[in-house]
This record gives structure tokens, C-alpha cells and sequence, in this order.
């Protein structure tokens, strides 16, 4: 005990702020951890999903036309992210109700489906977390309006009791003052929170937009190619048309 009344070291700096701030500062400070850990979980999973989605597609289409079913699976599951998920569901379903010589318009409906299942399953893990630190930008800064709140009420209850010898003034400027910690401290945790929110929302809205077109370019080569009177040989899927070009 008399080491921390001759010494007061232990109040200097953020613990400082953290004891003069109230036992509100403890539930902002475990937002803070836990909105930190989500940020470095989802900068490091979005990281390993990075790669040239165009290029897988257009590499495992190309396989596709080639009758390469086994090759276009094979580069599926080399490769991590969305895109080659989705590819790889789409032409699994493909491969198997082919081998079990299912109707072109069975095929088609069954291949839609599956990826559309599917892309639940991707959404999912792309926006994981996301709710928890939605939680930590949106309740840190409530924590703190609620212990400053809190902490002016007892305040006034304090000055209402106070002697006459003392300063009213310089008492409640004293106290506001500590009181407006909680506050400071609660939207600083939750503006870097509901920023990263916003970034993290903006990749997996990109993420999820690449899995749609090329769910959507793989059923239209597989349409080509199940069309009647396509004349192609029967497995391979035709090249797909160029895009046009914008006039001058």
C-alpha cells in the first residue's frame, strides 16, 4: 500500500487515463483487442485469396474447351479465393451428370444450381468476422457515451454534497474533464473499426462480383456448347465470343 501512495507511476501514461476514466475503459479496451484481432485475421485471409481472377478463368475455360475436365479440376484446387471454388463446383456438377448422361437442359439447371448453393457458402467465409468488428465500431463508441454519462451524474451528485470552501467551478471542470476520457477513448476505438469495416465490406463486395461473372461465363460456354446443333465435338466446350469492341 505505501508504494502506491508515495509512488504514483503506476497512474502516468494510458493506465492512467484507463484508471481515471472509470470501469467503463476495461469493456472499450477489450473491444479494442478484439477489433484489432479481426483486422489482422481478415488483412491476412483476404491476402491469401489475392490472385489473378481472370487469368484462372480464362486458363480454366480454355481447359474446358479442350475436353481437359480433369486438368480444369486440378488448376481448381491448386489455387485459393472464390473464383476457382466456384469454377470447381460448377464443373464437378458438370463432369458428373455428363458421365451419367444427364438432358443438356438437366445439365444446365443442375450446374446454376450448384454454384448458386455454393456461393452462399462463399459469402459466408468471405464475411467472416465482419459482424464482430460491425459490434466493436458501433458499441465502443456507446461505451463511452455511457461511462461519461454515468461518471457526470455521480459527479453532480458529488458537488451537490460539497463543502462551501470549495471551488464549484474548478471541481466540475476537474471532473468533466476525466469523465470525457471514456468518451475519447470510445471513438477512438470505434472509428478505426467502422473504417476497416468499410474497407473489408468493399473487398468482399469484389470478391463476390468476381465469383458472379465467372458462374456466369461458365454457364454461357457450357450453354454454347449443350445448344443443339452446336457442331462441336461432343465434351468440348466451344470458345466463347469475343467481346466487342467500342466503336470511335
Amino acid at each position: 500500500m505505501t508504494l502506491f501512495a508515495d509512488n504514483e507511476w503506476w497512474r502516468a501514461g494510458a493506465m492512467g487515463y484507463m484508471i481515471d476514466g472509470g470501469p467503463f475503459m476495461w469493456p472499450i479496451l477489450l473491444l479494442a483487442v478484439i477489433g484489432a484481432g479481426v483486422i489482422v485475421e481478415r488483412f491476412r485471409a483476404l491476402r491469401l485469396i489475392a490472385i489473378d481472377a481472370a487469368a484462372l478463368r480464362g486458363q480454366v475455360l480454355d481447359l474446358l474447351r479442350a475436353d481437359k475436365v480433369e486438368e480444369a479440376v486440378a488448376l481448381c484446387a491448386r489455387a485459393h479465393g472464390p473464383v476457382p471454388a466456384i469454377l470447381a463446383v460448377g464443373i464437378h456438377r458438370y463432369k458428373l451428370l455428363r458421365k451419367l448422361n444427364y438432358d443438356p437442359g438437366k445439365i444446365e439447371e443442375q450446374v446454376v444450381k450448384a454454384m448458386e448453393d455454393y456461393s452462399a457458402h462463399i459469402s459466408a467465409a468471405l464475411e467472416k468476422n465482419l459482424s464482430i468488428l460491425s459490434t466493436v465500431a458501433t458499441v465502443a463508441p456507446m461505451l463511452g457515451s455511457l461511462g461519461t454519462v454515468v461518471g457526470m451524474v455521480l459527479m453532480f451528485e458529488g458537488i451537490a454534497t460539497m463543502g462551501r470552501d470549495q471551488d464549484i467551478i474548478k471541481v466540475a471542470a476537474a471532473g468533466i474533464k476525466v469523465k470525457l476520457i471514456v468518451t475519447v477513448w470510445g471513438l477512438m476505438v470505434g472509428i478505426p473499426a467502422y473504417m476497416f469495416f468499410n474497407y473489408f465490406s468493399s473487398v468482399v463486395g469484389a470478391h463476390i462480383l468476381e465469383a458472379e461473372e465467372t458462374a456466369s461465363e461458365l454457364i454461357e460456354a457450357l450453354i454454347l456448347h449443350l445448344a443443339p446443333g452446336s457442331g462441336d465435338t461432343p465434351g468440348a466446350l466451344p470458345a466463347l465470343p469475343a467481346p466487342a469492341q467500342g466503336g470511335t
